[in-house]
């Protein structure tokens, strides 16, 4: 048996708001309390850290990602911070590829001053005869140079194609294969190593990998599936989106056929399914890739196989679809039913208040990335361009979800958006529609405890520190805390520290540093800072 005692910090509880100490042993949170009781415990303990005022949370849960595409944008060109055309043109000629291909991310004309993207010939003038394969922040459309397409002749007659431009749809489906295909093993493992270290050190000790046919091969999820099972790495969770695909799932070890299944692409590359045209593209409503009869069988077969079913979905169009697909599974399996199946929908950015109730009435949890509002929101943002102000405002309305009643369970998307969870509280909570903003408390709460019940987990582990939970925690570096209340809508006496609400990092002020990340007992990311700072002890 092993036991450690941390002593003299803060420990984030529903146990006990003025925690100052937390006792582990073997693996598992044995004790919760004040100094006076970890004066009475300090003396049989393996080990004692003193913490000199940091705070101890759950650990952060990630309820969307993309393992390997993470690993490789890390590893490879990064054009999240290109201002023009001619920038992203020169960040590409200056790269050089570790392998035979260049694969980067993060584009985004939306920001550049006139929206032009590179021609295919550009890229081929800046890079030569090698293939390119850089996808737009949204990952639903790629610029890629003519190596890449002639590796791939048979794209030019799928959806999605473009001669000279973007491509999206089924034919980004086929190029990106192509240049995936090109990576070497090693490379690929080294990708998924450091996309998993990476998060273990913003204090995530668990992710949901959303693979499925049109993003990742089965090898890819399997392997970092298995490095989700090392412990120590950060645990894998995977939904394997594939339609009908609940043997595949089941064979896979996933947790369901849910995740990335598109009924819809996305906004920025105007593939999100609208119920009305775009208004800066007035000839489009984007693109539906299921119908509701689609979204029924889906739902029906996961719920019959006992699995987890879900999609994803952004634009308002697609919500409806997908609305009208579970209207029809209700009628033949039952709301219990449904409600007890707990399916999934990645992102839901445009729901109407009619959706949200009936999504809370069959138990469907809302599975979205706060950081869309952070980069994409505002008057000038992506939304608004692409739907026009006052469309734009309705967006992300996690205050309405809250309300009716939704699960939320808060994600990055990585690489679309970065692996950063207190960011993600930070734009829940200081969302760009004020009536969408929900308390700091709620969106850390959507972070840790939304994510364990989105995967069916919370028995095993509830995401809160308590007795004879898991210890899966991190710890962080000292600094201001408070009860947050951005807007006047949180009640004043909960910001008062009579109230015993328990308080987090002011996240107003700079971004909390991660010191270690635990789990269940194991470290998985240490710092050195915790140590070089605290006295550690034995019997």
């Amino acid at each position: 048996m092993s036991s450690l005692l941390l002593r003299a910090g803060h420990i984030y509880s529903p146990e006990d708001p003025f925690a100052t100490a937390i006792l582990v042993v073997d693996g598992d949170v044995a004790w919760i309390g004040d100094e006076g009781g970890a004066d009475v415990h300090a003396a049989d303990m393996d080990a004692v850290v003193h913490l000199h005022g940091a705070l101890v949370t759950p650990a952060f849960v990630d309820a969307h990602v993309h393992t390997t595409s993470t690993g490789l944008t890390l590893t490879g060109l990064d054009l999240t911070g290109t201002s023009s055309m001619i920038d992203c043109l020169h960040a590409l000629r200056s790269f050089t590829a570790p392998g035979s291909v260049i694969l980067g991310h993060g584009w985004d004309e939306s920001t550049w001053p006139d929206g032009r993207v590179p021609t295919t010939a550009e890229i081929d003038a800046a890079v030569g005869d090698m293939p390119v394969y850089v996808t737009r922040i949204d990952v639903h459309s790629a610029l890629v140079s003519s190596a890449l397409r002639r590796m791939r002749p048979d794209a030019v007659m799928m959806r999605g194609w473009d001669p000279t431009g973007p491509v999206s749809r089924e034919a980004h489906h086929a190029l990106r294969d192509a240049a995936l295909g090109m990576v070497s093993a090693d490379h690929r493992s080294h990708a998924q190593q450091m996309a998993l270290g990476v998060a273990a050190s913003r204090g995530i000790a668990s992710v949901h990998e959303n693979g499925g046919p049109s993003i990742s091969s089965r090898d890819d999820f399997l392997e970092v599936l298995n490095l989700g099972a090392d412990p120590q790495y950060p645990e894998v969770i995977g939904y394997w989106g594939r339609l009908h695909g609940q043997d595949e799932a089941a064979a896979l070890g996933a947790r369901g056929a849910a995740g990335d299944l598109f009924v819809d692409g996305s906004l920025g590359s105007h593939t999100a399914c609208l119920l009305d045209p775009y208004a800066d593209q007035r000839e489009s409503r984007g693109t539906a890739y299921l119908d509701a009869d689609d979204v029924a069988e889906h739902i029906v077969a996961s719920t019959e196989a006992g699995q987890q079913g879900g999609f994803h979905v952004i634009g308002d169009g697609a919500t409806q679809i997908v609305a009208d697909g579970f209207s029809l599974a209700r009628r033949r399996i039952g709301a219990d039913r449904l409600r007890a199946a707990r399916h999934r929908l990645e992102h839901l950015e445009m729901p109407s208040s009619d959706h949200l109730r009936f999504f809370s009435d069959i138990g469907v949890v809302a599975s979205v990335q706060p950081a869309f509002d952070a980069a994409w929101g505002g008057p000038s943002g992506m939304y608004s361009q692409r739907l026009g102000v006052t469309r734009a405002q309705t967006l992300n309305p996690f205050a309405h979800m809250t309300s009716t009643g939704v699960v939320l369970a808060f994600g990055s998307d990585a690489p679309v958006t970065p692996l950063d969870p207190w960011g993600s509280v930070r734009a829940a909570a200081w969302h760009h529609t004020v009536d969408h903003r929900i308390s700091v408390r709620s969106a850390f709460a959507a972070h840790t405890r939304g994510g364990r019940r989105a995967a069916r987990d919370e028995a095993r582990e509830p995401g809160v520190l308590m007795r004879g939970a898991p210890a899966t925690y991190a710890i962080w570096a000292p600094g201001p805390l408070a009860v947050q209340a951005p807007d006047g809508r949180v009640a004043a006496w909960s910001t008062d520290p009579r109230s015993g609400t328990p308080p987090l990092p002011d996240l107003q002020g700079s971004q909390p540093v991660c010191w270690r990340t635990v789990r269940a007992g194991a470290v998985i990311f240490d710092s050195g800072d915790l140590d070089g700072g605290a006295t550690v002890s034995g019997p």
